[in-house]
């Protein structure tokens, strides 16, 4: 029997499901038992009171808890409701491209399952859609903690001057696309996934809709310091050759440094009849120079490894189960 919080809403059974309804909402979720019916409860009954045609994309991204078997209870009494079991934890940017390949409507809404993208926005996202923006993207008034707040706007200045994608600071993965932006994504099957910059990149008709981000309803935050460098770095590197250029240029300024430190030297033997004793400016010199070299080779490594992963031809994500309506969604990229 499905617990009391999951009761199917009495409108449900007299509105049937369209073959392609007007919106999508896909939520990547992962080990978030605890917030699972609330989040459920707060979308639906927001899509209800907006739209007469809608359906939800869960994507479990390899939960260890007992998500899943909500999942399947949610589905079980709300057949508005599709949920993708992947087959491991393959990160948050591969749980939405998964949703993304099984959405089915005319617009598709991207918010994370911890309730901090307020559920009760997307009233406002699906009225500037029907206004005639392609993207409507959301933008935290505040963030939390001094640290994440300073290192974001640092992350987002670097990558607008590296890319020239304009990338507002605070902007989230919290936003609804057309589907012609969604059919567009599609074409892209890139291993290092950054949505935001990617939307950013395609040049669709957009506006930003600010919105204060909740506290956290229960459980962790899945984004550790190493997975949001992670994403930063995927951005950057995914985007821009410029770091290449940057070495190169860095490379030529030390190169040039180093023939005035040598003509100095020849000028000290030559003509001063003296030369530097100690091994001091000996140290500097070498540290200087190894600490450029190994700064340019893990530059190209990065680069290097992203063409290794993406010659392989992997797949992006793989599913272990598909739950509720299947509708006309992919089984995988």
């Amino acid at each position: 029997m499905p617990e009391p919080g999951f009761a199917a809403p009495s409108n449900l059974v007299t509105r049937p499901v369209s073959d392609r309804p007007e919106v999508s909402v896909v939520i990547p979720v992962c080990n978030e038992e605890a917030i699972i019916e609330a989040l459920h409860l707060r979308v639906s009954g927001t899509l209800r009171a907006a739209t007469d045609s809608y359906e939800l994309v869960y994507v479990d991204d390899g939960s260890r808890d007992r998500t899943r078997d909500l999942l399947e209870r949610i589905c079980e009494v709300d057949p508005r409701v599709q949920a993708i079991c992947l087959s491991r934890n393959f990160g948050h940017q591969a749980a939405l491209l998964a949703g993304l390949d099984h959405a089915r409507g005319r617009a598709v809404v991207m918010m994370d399952g911890d309730l901090q993208h307020p559920p009760e926005l997307i009233p406002d996202l699906l009225e500037r859609w029907r206004a005639g923006y392609d993207v409507v993207y959301t933008v935290r008034r505040t963030e939390a903690g001094l640290l994440k707040r300073s290192t974001g706007r640092t992350f987002y200045a670097v990558f607008r001057w590296l890319t020239r994608i304009n990338l507002e600071s605070g902007a989230a993965d919290f936003r609804l696309l057309d589907g012609r932006v969604v059919d567009a994504l599609h074409r892209f099957r890139e291993r290092f996934l950054f949505f935001r910059g990617l939307v950013g990149w395609m040049g669709f008709r957009t506006v930003a809709v600010p919105y204060d981000a909740a506290p956290r309803l229960a459980g962790d935050s899945k984004y550790t310091l190493r997975r949001m460098l992670r994403l930063a770095l995927d951005g950057l590197f995914s985007f821009s050759v410029l770091p290449l250029r940057i070495a190169i240029w860095f490379g030529l300024l030390v190169a040039l440094a180093g023939l005035a430190y040598a003509a100095f030297a020849l000028y000290a033997a030559l003509w001063l009849h003296s030369t530097v004793r100690g091994w001091t400016s000996l140290m500097i010199v070498l540290l200087l120079l190894g600490g450029v070299q190994l700064m340019i080779i893990g530059i190209l490594g990065e680069y290097l490894g992203r063409v290794y992963e993406e010659v392989k031809g992997r797949p992006i994500y793989l599913v272990r189960e598909q739950l509720g309506n299947r509708g006309q969604g992919k089984s995988g990229p």
